[in-house]
C-alpha cells in the first residue's frame, strides 16, 4: 500500500512532463470553480480591455486543487510569461530582486506556498508590488544609501495552503484574494474524462465517477489514480478500464469506496480504540501513529472532516457517531 498516492502534494517521481500534460491550459477546459473562473474571466477580459496587467491575485486552499494550474492558465489567456517560483526557494532579497528585473512588462511571477517568504524578502516585495519599484541598499554603516531601480509593471500570483500563517501586509496587497473548494465527484469525473482522452485512455463515464468517487475532491489524486488503474489495466486486462478493475487497483493502493486510505484508517483506530473517541491532541496523535503533525493537519484531517468522520473541538480532537461506525465495520 503506498500512501502517497492519497497525498496532494506532487510526486517527484511522476513524469513531470507528463503530470504537466494533463494540465488544461485555457480557462474554458478547467473544470469546476466556477465563481474562481468567473472572478479571473472578469479580471483577464477588463485587463485586456484596458490593455493593462492583470492584478495580483492570491488562491489559498488545500493542495492539488489546481493553483498552480490557474496560475498558467492566467499566463496563456493574457499571452505573456509565467515566472513560477516559491517561497521557501526566494532565501534572500537579492534573489528576488534577480528574478523582478528579469520580467517583462506584464508578465507573471508566480510564488508558490508564498506565507513561507523570509520576512525580509517579503519586505522587499511591498514596494516591487505596489509601485513596481525595488529598493536596495547599496554600501554599509554611515555611507549606506537607498538605490531605487524602476521593475516592468508585472503581476504577482501567490498561492498557499495556510492564508492565516500570512503576515496581513503582504496578504493586503493583493487586490483579488479567492479561495478553492474541494471538487465535486461530477466535477472530478470530467476531469478524470479529460485526462484519459490526453492520455489516450479508454474510459467510460461509469469508472470516471467510480475514480473520482475515491479521489477525496482533488484533481491531483484522481489523475495519480487515473494513471495507476491504467497501468494495472495494461498489465492485467488488455487495457481495458472496468469497475472491477478499479476496484482491485483500489485494494492495491490501499483506498477504499470513499477515498479513506490506511492512514486515515489508522488514524481513527487510534482515536475510538485507544483514546475513546477522544478529545485528544493532535500531537498525541501523531506520535501514536508515527507520522508527522503537518502531514496529519494537511493531508488526513480535511479530508475526515469533510465527510463528518472527526471535529476540533477546543480540547482535541473527538470522533463522531460516523466515525466510530466506520472503525467498527472495519474491525
Amino acid at each position: 500500500m503506498d500512501d502517497d498516492i492519497i497525498k496532494p502534494e506532487s510526486d517527484p517521481t511522476e513524469d513531470p512532463l507528463l503530470d504537466s500534460s494533463l494540465r488544461p491550459q485555457r480557462l474554458a477546459h478547467y473544470h469546476g470553480q466556477e465563481d474562481v473562473k468567473k472572478n479571473i474571466d472578469i479580471l483577464i477580459r477588463a485587463s485586456q480591455k484596458r490593455s493593462d496587467v492583470i492584478d495580483h491575485i492570491l488562491l489559498y486552499g488545500p493542495p492539488g486543487l489546481g493553483k498552480t494550474t490557474l496560475a498558467r492558465i492566467i499566463g496563456n489567456e493574457m499571452e505573456v510569461d509565467v515566472r513560477i517560483t516559491s517561497g521557501p526557494a526566494i532565501e534572500r532579497a537579492g534573489d528576488l530582486a534577480s528574478i523582478l528585473t528579469n520580467l517583462n512588462d506584464g508578465d507573471i511571477l508566480f510564488i508558490d506556498e508564498i506565507h513561507r517568504l523570509h520576512k525580509v524578502v517579503e519586505e522587499t516585495l511591498y514596494p516591487a508590488m505596489e509601485d513596481h519599484v525595488l529598493d536596495i541598499v547599496v554600501g554599509q554603516g554611515p555611507s549606506a544609501r537607498t538605490l531605487r531601480l524602476e521593475l516592468p509593471k508585472f503581476t504577482v500570483i501567490g498561492a498557499t495552503t495556510r492564508i492565516g500563517l500570512m503576515s496581513a501586509p503582504i496578504r493586503d496587497r493583493f487586490g483579488t484574494i479567492l479561495r478553492l473548494e474541494y471538487y465535486s465527484d461530477e466535477e472530478l469525473s470530467r476531469i478524470v474524462m479529460q485526462s484519459a482522452k490526453l492520455l489516450n485512455t479508454d474510459l467510460d463515464p461509469e469508472s470516471a465517477i467510480i475514480i473520482a468517487s475515491r479521489s477525496r475532491g482533488t484533481p491531483r489524486i484522481a489523475n495519480r489514480i487515473l494513471k495507476r488503474v491504467r497501468d494495472y489495466a495494461d498489465v492485467h486486462n488488455n487495457g481495458e478500464i472496468t469497475p472491477e478493475i478499479i476496484a482491485k487497483t483500489c485494494n492495491l493502493l490501499g483506498i477504499d469506496v470513499d477515498g479513506l486510505s490506511k492512514l486515515d484508517y489508522q488514524y481513527l483506530h487510534v482515536l475510538v480504540n485507544k483514546f475513546g473517541g477522544g478529545p485528544v491532541g493532535i500531537e498525541t496523535i501523531a506520535a501514536t501513529i508515527s507520522e508527522d503533525k503537518g502531514s496529519i493537519e494537511d493531508v488526513i484531517e480535511p479530508f475526515l472532516l469533510q465527510k463528518g468522520l472527526i471535529k476540533k473541538t477546543p480540547r482535541g480532537r473527538v470522533a463522531t457517531e460516523e466515525g466510530v461506525n466506520k472503525v467498527t465495520k472495519s474491525n
